[in-house]
């Protein structure tokens, strides 16, 4: 038989107190598992201004995912563009996708006249509520990255969400696109909230 042991980190709580040990977590991974990507949520900015210092030391490549225009107000990018532009600067890719695991099916579960739960939502709350909220963001990011082409759905990477804001999920996945869902993988989970 053969097998490979690699440590885990369960955070006490979720949060993004956690985000500086996420970091730590997310390279050490990376290099442990051969991955030269790290594909990381981050809303504002500042989850990826924190990575950046520890990415850049290591030499890997940062992949920056953040909310869409209007995800909490119309026409408003909550990403802070010197933070776009620092990491850019840096390297860095700041990729802007809708939310795969919500999206449109979120808007006819909410519409009064469609109503009621979609199966792309059942799949986002067992990620949530089974796992980590985390994982579900890291997920979604990672088909998000791969279905703009950032990302080859060849190479695992090693993915980072968090719960609300921060990181504190740190996982290898195969990436795969949205349209082959079933097909990505979760191989490691690295880090995440012992508690949710």
């Amino acid at each position: 038989m053969s097998y490979t042991t690699r440590s885990t980190i369960y955070f006490d709580s979720p949060g993004p107190a956690n985000t500086a040990d996420a970091a730590a977590c997310a390279v050490a991974r990376a290099e442990e598992a051969g991955c030269s990507t790290i594909v990381l949520a981050s809303t504002t900015g500042s989850t990826a201004l924190a990575f950046l210092p520890y990415v850049q030391k290591a030499g890997l490549r940062l992949v920056v995912v953040t909310h869409v225009y209007g995800f909490t107000k119309p026409g408003v990018w909550e990403f802070s563009s010197e933070a776009a532009a620092t990491l850019k600067a840096a390297g860095a890719t700041v990729v802007t996708g809708t939310h795969v695991l919500s999206g449109l099916e979120r808007s006819l579960a909410r519409s009064p006249k469609v109503g009621g739960g979609s199966r792309t939502e059942a799949i986002a709350e067992a990620l949530r509520k089974t796992v980590a909220v985390g994982l579900k963001v890291a997920v979604e990011c990672v088909l998000i990255a791969a279905d703009q082409g950032i990302i080859s759905i060849d190479d695992e990477v090693v993915a980072v969400g968090g719960t609300g804001s921060g990181a504190d999920t740190v996982c290898v996945i195969r990436p795969s696109y949205t349209a082959s869902f079933f097909d990505l993988q979760v191989r490691e989970i690295a880090a995440m909230p012992r508690v949710r």
